[in-house]
């Protein structure tokens, strides 16, 4: 078995690596305190192929793997959760569906400017009721014509302020359960009955924007339905399987980076006349966020790598996911720990790495629902 990354894997990382260090990092703090969407930052990344890495170049982005899409998340997500989750979903809860179940047309008018990081893009799934059970959406796309008309309000959608592209999930027929739903991709600047919602308050990523989307007897044309009427829940679940790896990616950043500021304050801190490093018990929890972290990323890696070739990844995304998530929470706990006092108050990055990692156990599928899914697969249910 290689566990060698290729020479292409390894420039990838090393340029958004330093990117990151360089450009994200120095302002993540300042981000987090204004709410700001970091534009300028997403307008770069786009230059840089990493707002649709694993979208063809014809249509905007990178062409490489979505092993490559992992490393570059972790390295961005280290440096700053929300820039991570902004990538993320451009990546795949908007770009994968586009990309797989797009037309050529679409594609060119809706990935194109996405996956080259000109505009953002964002996914229109949760509702009110309908959470955990994506099957429950009530938003009501009626045919009449050559349009859908569109009534329902979306909830908790990661870029709402700020995206100019959406995919929308919605029902044709309620009495259809999920085979009625379908996707379509809105315009949300150039689409009559449309507007923006509440923007929620929230407790971590406070640099992504999260909104409601309210549809009014919204105008679409029905060319921009994704797919045939009727398959819109799968293409849900295969977008949702390919997001998790992202978010496992930025819950995985995240603990790499309370791993690596709990090992430089630990080395600085000193009581009793000696660094706090050198007791075991600062060691021991240095060396359990090590480990962890290091068995999240390969679990991330061996997901994206089945993506890449075609096999189902269903059950090791989830695991992946979850498992990051965890991991990621645990080692914000242990920082802000370690830090102690320190830990807890704003001047230090210890308690913006916890309030960002706790999202990561709960959006693109709560980590009970990923448990829920690792079990039907291990029992053959579906």
């Amino acid at each position: 078995m290689n566990f060698a990354l290729t020479e292409e894997q390894l420039m990838v990382r090393d340029m958004v690596r330093k990117f990151a260090e360089t450009e994200i990092k120095p302002i993540a703090a300042e981000l987090d305190h204004t709410h700001r969407h970091p534009e300028e930052i997403c307008r770069k990344l786009g230059e840089m192929g990493i707002m649709g890495v694993s979208v063809p170049t014809e249509y905007g982005g990178a062409g490489m793997d979505n092993v490559t899409y992992v490393l570059a998340m972790i390295e961005i997500s280290k440096a700053c959760a929300s820039c991570g989750v902004i990538v993320s979903v451009n990546n795949t809860l908007y770009g994968h569906p586009v990309k797989t179940f797009g037309t050529h047309e679409q594609k060119l008018k809706f990935l194109k400017p996405v996956a080259g990081g000109e505009v953002e893009g964002c996914y229109a799934l949760t509702e009110a009721g309908a959470g955990s059970d994506a099957a429950a959406l009530r938003c009501k796309a009626e045919l009449k014509g050559d349009k859908y008309i569109v009534n329902g309000t979306k909830v908790f959608i990661t870029n709402g302020p700020v995206a100019r592209y959406c995919v929308l999930a919605a029902t044709t027929d309620l009495s259809l359960g999920y085979k009625g739903v379908i996707n379509l991709i809105v315009d949300l600047k150039e689409t009559p009955g449309f507007k923006v919602g509440k923007v929620k308050e929230k407790l971590g990523i406070l640099a992504s924007g999260t909104s409601e989307l309210v549809f009014e007897d919204a105008e679409i044309p029905a060319a921009n339905l994704l797919g045939k009427p009727g398959q819109g829940f799968q293409q849900m679940m295969a977008g949702l399987n390919a997001g998790r790896i992202g978010i496992g990616a930025q819950a995985c950043g995240i603990g790499r980076a309370c791993l690596e500021d709990a090992l430089n304050y630990a080395k600085e801190r000193v009581q009793f006349g000696k660094p706090i490093v050198s007791n075991q018990i600062i060691q021991f929890k240095l060396a359990d966020m090590a480990t962890q972290l290091d068995a999240a990323e390969l679990l991330l890696l061996r997901a994206a790598w089945m993506e890449d070739q075609g096999m189902d990844f269903e059950m090791e995304s989830a695991m992946s996911k979850y498992y990051a998530s965890d991991v990621a929470m645990n080692a914000a706990i242990e920082c802000v720990q370690i830090f102690g006092g320190y830990g807890y108050v704003k001047e230090y990055p210890a308690e913006r790495h916890m309030r960002d990692a706790k999202i990561c156990q709960i959006y693109e599928g709560t980590n009970e629902i990923q448990r829920v899914v690792v079990a039907r697969k291990l029992l053959g249910q579906r």
